[in-house]
């Protein structure tokens, strides 16, 4: 995955990417690109559409979110380990092998048919 291209927000997130799973676009992708952005992550806002990756994540927070959230663990390579539902204010416990977190609202990983074993890529 290459950021070199994306611009970058005020917040420092990338806002140009997109995920894919077999080429298929899922939704626009914000990606984390700061340790504080890693920790923020939604937090703050009241919904969100598309998703975002968090880079170097074994586990997530949902403290002080106003919404829920579906969490994707995957690899170094974007396959995805393992997925969960996280209500507000909830800690998971981590996934060892994972690398990498997608996250986007409650409900959209059943829409787009995300499951383990996926294989997702980011595109600028």
């Amino acid at each position: 995955m290459s950021s070199s291209s994306a611009s970058t927000s005020e917040a420092g997130v990338s806002d140009v990417a997109w995920l894919l799973c077999d080429d298929e676009v899922l939704a626009s992708l914000e990606v984390a690109t700061s340790r504080a952005d890693r920790r923020r992550g939604l937090l703050g806002r009241e919904g969100f559409e598309g998703a975002l990756l968090i880079e170097r994540a074994r586990s997530v927070h949902s403290l002080g979110m106003r919404f829920a959230i579906d969490v994707a663990f995957c690899d170094a390579d974007l396959v995805v380990l393992r997925t969960v539902r996280l209500r507000p204010h909830r800690v998971t416990l981590p996934v060892m092998r994972a690398r990498r977190v997608i996250e986007a609202e409650a409900g959209m990983f059943a829409h787009w048919g995300l499951r383990p074993g996926d294989q997702l890529e980011v595109r600028p």
